[in-house]
Order: C-alpha cells, then structure tokens, then sequence
C-alpha cells in the first residue's frame, strides 16, 4: 500500500493570515489521522509563515502517526530539527519570495552543509529523505550524502495538461528516476500539486512508498470536512492501486 502524509501547512497559513490561534493545525494533525492518514506533514519555514515553534513541540507529542518535517539547511532550522527529533525529515529549498516549494534542493550546492545536517539528523533518530527533481545526478548524490529517502518533485508531471505529451514526458521522468532510486537503496515518495483525479500514474510507479499532498485535500476539507477529505484521498490511492476509477 502506498503511505499517505497529509500536509497540514495550509491550515496555519488561514490562521496566521488573522494572527489568531484558529484553526489550529494540531487539530488539524487529529482529524487527518481519523481520516486514515499515515502521516503529517509540516514545514517550519525561516520566516515562520504558517506553521510556529509551538505547532512543531505540539504535534511531536501529540501525532500518533508518522511526523514529517519538511526544513531548509538554516543554522536555526536544523538544530530545532535535530532538537525534536521528528520521525522523518525532508530537506527542502526555500525562498523567502515564493508562495510554495518551486522545485528540488539542488544537493551540489553546500554538500558538507548537507552531509552535516543529515549526519545530525540520523543520529536523532530520524529518517531523512531530500526533495529532489527527478534528476539522475540529483539521486546519486543523495545515495553519497547519506538520505534515507527520496521524495520526487512531482510539480512538473502535475502542472502540465492531463493526457499531454508533456504530462506524459512528466511521468516518464519520474518513472526512471523512481528506478534510479531503488537501484541506489533508498525508500521512494513523491509530492507537489498532486490531486484526486491525477495521482493515479504516480501511484503505479513501481516501489512508490508514499505521497505527501496538501493543498487537494485542504481545499476539498473546506466543502467536505477534514476526516472526509483524507479518507476521500486514501479510497483515491486504493483505486489507482486497484486500477479502478479514481472520483
């Protein structure tokens, strides 16, 4: 069965944007794991723009699934990493100026910063995955600097027309990565604009472990409750596996 991790960021970008305490994303982690979820996802930017230092302390000791903790190489950011101790960690790029994650961490760039953080991290405890584009050189770095995993931008593949000869390349590139990765040993998840009706291809991939998706299930959360909308993703990622149709 492939994983579902459910990213919780959007619940504290709608609180913050009234500086508020609600909706609490540590509400949030609940409902989702009573949606079936098997895992949360956070990312606890420089800026600190959705979720706090106060949700990350919460949710590791309140979620009873698997708690991700999606980071950048920021001094601060891995040492409350390494602090915490979370179940797994991503290393992501970050940008103050964009709106979301862009694309992988380029691992050629700071490698000893890299291979620190990671040496850090495993020694915590933590499983530590990178979030690379689908990229050969990308994934045998990754094999090098020591990551447990690897989550594939999945941006590409999903921003492109569905049925395209574009969303096909997509996922052509993402299909031999895939490959590449378990070549090199390490555990496979994907994620980035990742939905109900296009996932479907992703989950196929051979030794594909786990998603992490956010916004879907957030935005459908809005009309349908949270619990409904994991579960709602969770019979999603069965059909595809089961080859049935996928509402």
């Amino acid at each position: 069965m492939v994983e579902l991790g459910v990213n919780i960021d959007h619940v504290a970008t709608l609180r913050q944007a009234r500086k508020t305490y609600e909706p609490d994303p540590v509400w949030a982690a609940a409902e989702a794991e009573l949606g079936g979820a098997d895992g949360i996802t956070i990312h606890l930017r420089e800026d600190r723009r959705h979720i706090g230092d106060r949700d990350l302390a919460v949710l590791r000791q309140t979620v009873h699934v698997k708690l991700n903790l999606e980071m950048s190489l920021v001094p601060e950011i891995v040492d409350i990493a390494v602090r915490s101790a979370p179940t797994q960690a991503t290393l992501v790029p970050e940008r103050r100026a964009e709106i979301t994650t862009e694309g992988g961490i380029d691992l050629s760039q700071n490698p000893g910063r890299i291979i620190d953080a990671v040496g850090r991290l495993k020694a915590a405890g933590t499983f530590v995955c990178a979030f690379i584009d689908p990229d050969e050189k990308q994934i045998a770095l990754a094999a090098e600097q020591g990551f447990d995993g690897i989550e594939l931008h999945t941006g590409t593949y999903a921003n492109a027309p569905p049925g395209s000869g574009a969303a096909t390349e997509a996922l052509a590139r993402l299909e031999t990565a895939a490959y590449r990765v378990g070549l090199n040993g390490m555990r496979l998840h994907a994620g980035h604009g990742l939905n109900y009706r296009n996932l479907a291809p992703v989950v196929r991939i051979p030794s594909m472990r786990e998603l992490n998706i956010g916004h879907a299930i957030i935005s459908r959360a809005i009309f349908t409750g949270l619990q409904t909308a994991v579960a709602d993703m969770k019979r999603a990622i069965a059909a595809a596996l089961n080859n049935a149709e996928v509402s």
